[in-house]
């Protein structure tokens, strides 16, 4: 077999990465996406390639070593509301812990005091008690009523459910009573997707278990029906090759596996990024960087430190908890089919509603007719209506200044070339905020970090972010336009054990923790072994949860397995000093420390794609007529430079403003700017002039 192929499905485009394993080349491919059966672009995108290799898609298919492919159809289902009818089983008592919540607001929403929030993935009529109740050291103070248990189970079969979730008390200490509940469903209703809390979460904390199960079913029936019509269609068409799916937390797994836990695939596409963002980064010698991804719905901002790709455990989706590892991903209404609109003050505002794959942007000529952030850029010059999608498709530039002049430039009182370079102006503080804001979580200054600009938007809006946080130097790789699905090509197996285990740290046993973390790797082993990776190729690493008492929130303290003895406690304890006052700006190390939970995660390490180093050739074969673009420091239109990004050599260097025009996506290079070609074939854009934000105005918008 002669190929790899990364693919990543998104709201507007389906990107693919191809590999050939003959002599280490990829190139990239993008394909509109059906939203309302994503395989089909999956499956389309795969005989456009066919047929650019001038194979039949059969043919090439046989060719395939293995399929990496992330899905936003669980993401999809949870921010639509289409998820499976699900019902719930829990304990008599708390039938309304998923609605309660933390009973608290979010710290997005804590002082408004008109914020409500969503609807629960699963109604009270369809959330029943049963009779029965562990303590939280496991010991049982009521018996599971089992005429009560198979009198819900009958009743919410016969309200529809297609799926069940089963979350009784304290089961992360003794999960005797739903070990018996799933015998009793899968005797009723052996058809339904079934999820127990003690297999999804086995942790603390009512809220977050109960909302992670109910998401894993809420989600269950969605993907495997969706993974069941992409394997069948591959079957059918003769594929023999291995398909492995992205998680949320930037590992790989079989669909067997994230079948059984669907909810691990809920940040499938955007989890990857961080994965290629940190190959670059070390091209750029660099072992920390902040990615932005922009693509045609939305905007994500993630950060790598220090090698290791950022993981929350407190996520959420579409405002619904969800406590599995996932990477720390903020996304955003802020994508290329943004829409430009005006509220009820006569303010400008970009997003978050998007135009998407269909109807899209104007320009595309699909039905589209609110002005958006594509159509602004087309407008100022940034993009050739003739070569979009390296000529593929056409844009209508008269149609764009029409929608922008009668939506936005006429209730503005300006010009069509003022209000679009208003719209990116609004879209640019947007982004630059939220990508503060994820900096700032981490205990990051954006304006010490690398930038890495990604997405098919990515290469136009990256130097403006960066001017406006105050950034010295930005990578836009030469994948950009499709790095998700690079670095889908580039991740490894992943899987992500934990239990509870809450103690005094000094009261800690060591053999005790050893022996439970030893049981995680031990499971987490066997899976890579069933996966088919070496052992040579298998790692653990362990995780402490870890909190000053009377904390509510912990500190993740990573270590080895082999750690977890009397001499290494100290040390694990001294780190999670060291990591509280990262995050905080203090520490307390004379107040006692707790450990809440234990976890494994183990890795599969996968052959390494490098990056790769194209033959130098002749920058002046770039090199493309120049055309009208508007320059924001004069605020007009004039000439500015065209050069074509896939030919121009490593070493090769511009002053901006230019514009780098590729077969998938387009790079401005802004006034104030420098741009050299790396070894690799990447973008480097160095700043040359002052920040548009004085040193003491901070590092971007509040």
């Amino acid at each position: 077999m002669t190929y790899l192929a990364g693919i990543d499905v998104g709201g507007t485009f389906t990107d693919f990465v191809v590999v050939d394993e003959r002599d280490g080349s990829y190139w990239a491919h993008k394909s509109p996406s059906t939203p309302h059966d994503p395989a089909a672009a999956v499956l389309r995108g795969l005989g456009e390639i066919a047929e650019r290799l001038e194979l039949g898609l059969a043919e090439f298919l046989a060719e395939l070593l293995v399929i990496v492919h992330g899905t936003t159809v669980t993401t999809n289902a949870v921010l639509t509301g289409r998820g499976a009818r699900t019902g719930l089983l829990t304990t008599e008592g708390f039938r309304d812990v998923l609605e309660m919540r933390r009973g608290v607001r979010s710290r997005e929403h804590l002082y408004d005091n008109k914020y409500t929030a969503p609807p629960p993935l699963v109604p009270r009529r369809r959330r029943l008690p049963v009779p029965e109740r562990v303590d939280a050291d496991g010991a049982v103070r009521r018996q599971l009523d089992l005429a009560a248990l198979e009198r819900a189970v009958e009743k919410l079969v016969a309200d529809g459910c297609e799926a069940l979730a089963v979350c009784f008390m304290h089961a992360y200490a003794n999960d005797e009573h739903e070990r018996r509940a799933r015998e009793v469903v899968e005797r009723l209703a052996p058809d339904l997707f079934l999820s127990v809390s003690s297999e999804v979460l086995p942790q603390v904390r009512l809220t977050d278990r109960v909302s992670t199960t109910v998401m894993n079913s809420y989600v269950g029936p969605i993907l495997g029906a969706y993974v069941d019509s992409l394997v069948g269609g591959l079957e059918r068409l003769g594929f023999p090759g291995v398909l492995l799916v992205m998680q949320s937390n930037g590992g790989l797994a079989t669909p067997e596996l994230v079948g059984r836990l669907p909810a691990t695939t809920v940040l499938s596409g955007p989890a990857a990024g961080p994965v290629a963002a940190l190959a670059h980064a070390r091209a750029a010698g660099a072992e920390s960087c902040l990615l932005v991804d922009m693509g045609g719905t939305s905007y994500d901002a993630s950060i790598v430190k220090d090698g290791e790709v950022e993981i929350t455990r407190e996520g959420e989706i579409d405002r619904h908890p969800i406590a599995l590892p996932m990477t720390d991903v903020l996304t955003i209404g802020a994508g290329g089919g943004s829409i430009g609109w005006l509220d009820d003050g006569g303010l400008l505002r970009m997003g978050p509603q998007s135009a998407g794959a269909d109807p899209g942007p104007v320009a595309y000529g699909r039905g589209g007719s609110e002005p958006t952030c594509t159509d602004a850029n087309l407008v100022l010059g940034y993009l050739d209506p003739e070569f979009f999608l390296g000529g593929r498709m056409r844009l209508d530039v008269e149609a764009a200044r029409a929608a922008i002049g009668e939506r936005i430039a006429a209730p503005l009182g300006l010009g069509v070339e003022r209000a679009a370079a208003a719209m990116l102006e609004v879209i640019t503080l947007t982004m630059a905020a939220g990508t503060k804001d994820t900096a700032l979580r981490r205990g990051f200054d954006p304006r010490e970090l690398l930038l890495i600009g990604a997405g098919g938007a990515g290469g136009l809006h990256v130097g403006a972010i960066a001017a406006e946080l105050g950034v010295e130097r930005v990578v836009v790789p030469r994948m950009s336009p499709v790095l998700c699905a690079f670095g889908m090509l580039l991740a490894d197996l992943r899987h992500d054990y934990v239990r509870s285990y809450h103690r005094p740290w000094r009261e800690v046993d060591p053999a005790e923790a050893a022996a439970l973390v030893g049981e995680l790797v031990a499971a987490g082993m066997g899976a890579l072994a069933r996966e088919g990776t070496a052992p040579e190729h298998r790692t653990a690493v362990a995780t402490a949860e870890m909190r000053y008492r009377g904390q509510h929130h912990e500190v993740a303290v990573s270590f080895a397995p082999d750690e977890l003895s009397a001499e290494g406690l100290p040390r694990i304890e001294e780190a999670f000093h060291r990591r509280h006052e990262e995050l905080y700006g203090f520490d307390s190390r004379q107040r006692r420390v707790e450990v809440v939970a234990l976890r494994v995660t183990v890795r599969g390490r996968r052959s390494r794609l490098e990056l790769d180093r194209p033959p130098a050739e002749e920058a002046a074969d770039a090199a493309r007529a120049s055309r009208p673009a508007y320059l924001p420091s004069r605020g007009e239109m004039a000439e500015v430079a065209v050069l074509d990004a896939d030919r121009l050599a490593p070493g090769h260097r511009l002053a901006g403003p230019a514009i780098l025009e590729g077969a998938n996506t387009t790079v401005l290079v802004p006034e104030g700017f420098e741009l050299e070609v790396d070894p690799s074939a990447s973008f480097v854009l160095t700043r040359t002039a002052p920040s548009a934000r004085g040193a003491d105005e901070g590092s971007g918008p509040a």
